[in-house]
């Protein structure tokens, strides 16, 4: 791993995208009615700059919110001042923990801390001249890859479609009835091909009872992992009870900190760890989650259903950490994701190219996307 140089940050800039749907989304816990993100970019006095994504899928009008806790409240603290990438989202959480306990905003000020996390590794290895997996300290050109967010409505279908694309592993999610799901799940094995293979998420749906009972009717179906069938702050003991059904947990993308991946892998009952770096810890946190992980022989394999850049993000995330891991890739249409950044490499059996370029390899496409920029905004930092 290549060692990121202090950079001073001149300016900061946030964009939300929000394109309304006409079919909402469904999921366990509400209708997604558009499919929102919100970048932010670091630029430094040198002219160097990067991107970052801010998670902000749900409700979708809520990255107006984050946008503006970046630009009045996290920003400031960054602009004008040496940091270091790796160094500078832990000093932002330790700066605002106080804020975050006398307001409660402990999720979104932990996303816009990811965001920008992720922008400063970007302007970093851009810096660097070199793609940012091999900043982190890759040897790979490509990752594995899973099409994820398979909804109830004729999943077979969309599998289908996905096969067509060249992935072969899936991701169905559950939440809607135990029949329903059930059927769906055994719609989507009959769906697959020798070697092909699938896996299933609740979006924290259900409680111990149930979870238990739906984890032991799945299991005859052969799911690589259950994702999470409980709420994330259930007790240590529920979250044991469903592991020992015999499914592997995953889960991750709505834990915060370190610490809190540290218990659940040492109780043993997590075995796919899932953090999202636009949700908390950004590429820093990520890779210190994966390495956690690795070392206790569990699996890495990292959260994100939104945007083209935290897609990006993530597979270089994902290459960087090394393991088995699979990349999460969204199986529905999402402009946000193939518009934004102009055409990305097609699967090559079941596996994701890296872009080959400096930092992320890509950079928005402004033009593609302006048709959906609900609100855009820029700050700077005093010149010298």
């Amino acid at each position: 791993m290549m060692t990121a140089e202090p950079v001073t940050i001149a300016r900061l800039t946030t964009m939300v995208l929000r394109m309304p749907l006409d079919h909402p989304m469904p999921t366990a816990f509400g209708l997604m009615d558009a499919r929102a993100t919100l970048l932010v970019r670091l630029e430094d006095r040198d002219g160097a700059f990067g991107w970052g994504e801010i998670w902000c899928n749900f409700p979708t009008f809520g990255g107006e919110h984050r946008a503006q806790l970046a630009e009045r409240i996290v920003g400031p603290l960054l602009l004008g001042t040496p940091v270091v990438p790796g160094e500078a989202a832990a000093g932002l959480e330790t700066r605002l923990a106080t804020l975050a306990l006398q307001t409660g905003e402990f999720g979104p000020l932990a996303q816009v801390i990811g965001g920008i996390d992720m922008a400063l590794w970007d302007l970093a290895a851009g810096r660097a001249g070199v793609p940012l997996h091999r900043l982190l300290g890759s040897t790979t050109d490509d990752v594995p890859a899973y099409a994820s967010g398979i909804n109830p409505t004729r999943p077979g279908d969309t599998v289908r479609r996905a096969q067509a694309e060249g992935f072969r592993a899936f991701k169905l999610k559950l939440g809607f009835g135990r029949e329903r799901d059930l059927a769906n799940a055994e719609e989507v094995a009959a769906a697959l091909q020798p070697g092909e293979t699938f896996m299933v998420d609740a979006n924290q749906g259900w409680q111990r009872e149930e979870a238990c009972a739906m984890a032991a009717a799945l299991l005859p179906l052969g799911p690589q992992w259950l994702e999470e069938p409980l709420p994330a702050d259930a007790s240590r003991a529920d979250w044991s009870a469903v592991a020992d059904i015999g499914i592997p947990i995953a889960a991750g993308e709505n834990m915060r900190g370190l610490g809190a991946f540290e218990d659940a892998l040492d109780a043993e009952w997590l075995s796919v760890a899932q953090p999202d770096a636009g949700k908390w810890g950004g590429i820093s946190g990520g890779l210190a989650v994966a390495r956690r992980a690795l070392s206790a022989g569990r699996r890495f394999c990292p959260h994100h259903l939104a945007g083209a850049i935290g897609l990006l993000h993530a597979a270089h995330l994902l290459a960087a950490a090394g393991g088995d891991g699979l990349l999460e890739t969204d199986s529905n249409d999402n402009p946000l994701r193939t518009a934004l950044v102009g055409d990305l490499p097609p699967l090559q059996n079941g596996r994701w190219p890296l872009p080959s370029g400096p930092g992320l390899g890509r950079e928005p496409d402004r033009a593609a996307v302006t048709p959906w920029i609900a609100r855009e905004t820029e700050i700077r930092g005093s010149m010298p």
